[in-house]
């Protein structure tokens, strides 16, 4: 494929939403595409007309859009019947697509069987032996055939991109069902028809479709088409190091995208989650795309953690500059805050919810935090408290005056009024916050 423009595709079934190990696969070939100034394809497997539905498809592309991701191209697979149909014909007639009859139920009994024997539960191709009275005699009773995909008898490697080198030896493979009985193709024969004729060049997904790619190999060959380059990435799994899917509810692009999470940073934590790089939340889109280095992940299934997500969501809303959120913040109800609050509040927060607090702080009414104990020193604070106009230097002014009258220092000086200006034990420096805040508002915070 030496020359050829690199053309990537994510193909999700609109049959639920989106979640965080999709948005990975998604994340990744953007990323590759983008790293090579190749293409995005964005392709709907919506063939399952019974859960496939208009909702779940506009889900997906609003939240790929919130993710930061764009494609070049689109399709969906219910408009490409004829296509498949065309390969099926191209199949049969070159002997590579045979008709079989069993029922689900003899199916199972056969795998039960070779289970049983300790052997691998591989199609026997009986039904190449069935003569055409055979078959007739099937359709006389009233079954309707599924179609199966030979496979030479001949070893299928490739060099991943992911795994290395990859080597499938003969007849550890089923012959693999392409066509329903009713005359659906299956995954297997719509996907390769569909990167075939849309000029794929790579594809990059899960490790778990090791085994379809290994038939797939032989499918594109067989139809004529070029085999693309393979990335088989290996399946992300919780903090505790189990399996994901059973809380993949949880982990939904949307439920992420409400929790205040920056796209920006779901974006970096994935495309460095299983590599040796941390991100530091300095880096946009454009950044993740020209350093990217697919030979960079390792081969362990990288462990997602929310609470690392949560740590890099802050520090990414730490570099964001004033002019970046000004409108968000006005989305919040803050629409006069300025870049002199944004500058004092945004090294502390997780969120950009989280500047909501902060402004009431600096312009509303909170609920401060006494002590019993601290009530007489507050009260002492708030008659020392300097006239204004207040500036960077009136909190050391301040606290200095009060170390001396009252003999407090350390945490017993500064808690005690962290609290009742704030309602909190930590947040953004005081000496910051105080001309904010202004003398009025603090000296009603101090005698509680």
């Amino acid at each position: 494929m030496t020359g050829k423009t690199v053309r990537v595709r994510f193909a999700p079934s609109p049959t639920g939403s989106l979640h965080v190990g999709n948005a990975r696969t998604a994340l990744i070939n953007w990323l590759y595409a983008r790293h090579h100034g190749g293409e995005m394809l964005l392709r709907m497997d919506d063939t399952d007309a019974e859960r496939s539905t208009k909702e779940f498809e506009l889900g997906i592309i609003e939240d790929l859009k919130w993710f930061g991701l764009d494609w070049d191209d689109f399709a969906r697979q219910s408009t490409r019947q004829e296509r498949y149909d065309a390969a099926t014909e191209r199949l049969k007639a070159s002997g590579r697509l045979y008709p079989c009859y069993e029922t689900q139920e003899e199916l199972d009994l056969k795998r039960k069987i070779l289970l049983g024997q300790g052997k691998p539960p591989v199609y026997d191709r009986a039904a190449l032996d069935l003569s055409a009275d055979e078959q007739a005699a099937f359709v006389q009773q009233g079954r309707t055939p599924h179609w199966r995909f030979r496979l030479l008898d001949e070893p299928v490697e490739w060099d991943d991109l992911g795994r290395g080198h990859v080597h499938f030896e003969p007849g550890h493979l089923s012959d693999p069902v392409l066509v329903r009985e009713d005359g659906r193709p299956l995954y297997t024969l719509s996907s390769v028809v569909d990167d075939g004729e849309m000029f794929i060049t790579h594809v990059m997904r899960g490790e778990d479709h090791v085994v379809n790619t290994a038939v797939q190999v032989q499918l594109f060959q067989a139809l004529g088409y070029d085999v693309p380059a393979f990335a088989h990435m290996p399946l992300m799994v919780g903090a505790d190091g189990k399996a994901l899917s059973k809380r993949i509810g949880s982990l939904g692009l949307a439920e992420i995208r409400a929790e205040g999470t920056e796209a920006v940073a779901l974006a970096a934590y994935l495309a460095h989650l299983g590599t040796a790089i941390a991100p530091d939340g300095s880096e946009g889109m454009a950044d993740l795309a020209r350093n990217f280095d697919i030979s960079g992940f390792g081969r362990a299934g990288p462990r997602y953690d929310p609470a690392e997500l949560d740590t890099l969501n802050a520090k990414v809303i730490h570099h964001m500059s004033f002019d970046t959120v000004k409108g968000r913040l006005a989305e919040a109800g803050l629409t006069e805050a300025d870049e002199a609050f944004w500058t004092v509040i945004h090294g502390n927060i997780a969120r950009i919810s989280d500047a909501t607090y902060w402004w009431e702080v600096c312009n509303g009414k909170i609920d401060p935090a006494i002590e019993d104990e601290d009530r007489d020193f507050l009260a002492q604070a708030a008659e020392a408290l300097p006239d204004t106009p207040y500036d960077e230097t009136t909190w050391k002014t301040w606290t200095g005056a009060l170390k001396d009258s009252t003999g407090r220092k350390g945490k017993q000086l500064f808690l005690p009024l962290r609290r009742a200006l704030t309602g909190r034990d930590n947040g953004p420096e005081l000496r910051d916050l105080l001309p904010l805040i202004g003398k009025e508002r603090a000296e009603t915070r101090l005698r509680g």
